[in-house]
């Protein structure tokens, strides 16, 4: 009996050889979005959009952000933990023979509860203070931000260009000290956006 390879064609050759690409690649296609289905990560906030655009005496914040409250915030809230969540934005005006000069600092806080007798969320910002009734509501406003006044006119330059960066984030520093701990261990404590950065002309 012969101990030489069986003779395999050229073209069957060459459509094996593609299938293993096609499997191999599949991960990497499925990351780069061309059809391949991605699960979203649960520990990422992105910043869809954002402006700063001037509505009479202040310059004003539109963004746009895309996330999802994982079950384990969830079942946080639900065990009567509050969560807080904070909005920065920085502003600063660029100068070529030193450091940029930061104009503004500024951040919002939100602090959201679960109110277990009458089943709904609480949202609380200052003074203001909403109620939503399913989780879907809370990440919609979460969600949206539109026409929070940051500056006042007089506070920017106008026709001067300025530099913007804008972040949201789940504030681990609000926790219980032991959530505080699980935070740096687990990914699903560390929700946050990137700084998301854009320029304007005031």
């Amino acid at each position: 009996m012969s101990s030489e390879a069986p003779i395999v064609p050229n073209a069957l050759r060459r459509r094996s050889m593609g299938r293993l690409l096609a499997l191999a690649a599949a991960p990497i296609l499925g990351a780069l979005g061309t059809g391949y289905p991605v699960t979203a990560r649960a520990d990422v906030i992105l910043v869809r959009a954002a402006e700063i655009r001037a509505e009479e005496d202040d310059y004003v914040l539109n963004a746009d952000f895309e996330l999802s409250i994982n079950a384990t915030l969830d079942e946080a809230l639900h065990r009567g933990i509050p969560l807080y969540f904070l909005l920065e934005l920085e502003i600063s005006r660029p100068r070529w023979y030193w450091f940029d000069d930061k104009v503004l600092v500024t951040s919002v806080q939100y602090r959201i509860t679960w109110n277990a007798l009458t089943r709904q969320y609480r949202v609380s910002s200052g003074l203001f203070g909403q109620t939503l009734y399913t989780l879907e509501e809370l990440e919609r406003f979460l969600s949206r931000v539109t026409s929070r006044p940051v500056a006042r006119r007089d506070q920017l330059q106008k026709g001067s260009r300025y530099d913007a960066a804008l972040r949201l984030r789940l504030d681990v520093n609000q926790l219980p000290k032991p959530f505080q701990v699980d935070a740096l261990a687990s990914r699903e404590w560390s929700l946050s956006s990137d700084w998301y950065r854009w320029g304007f002309t005031a």
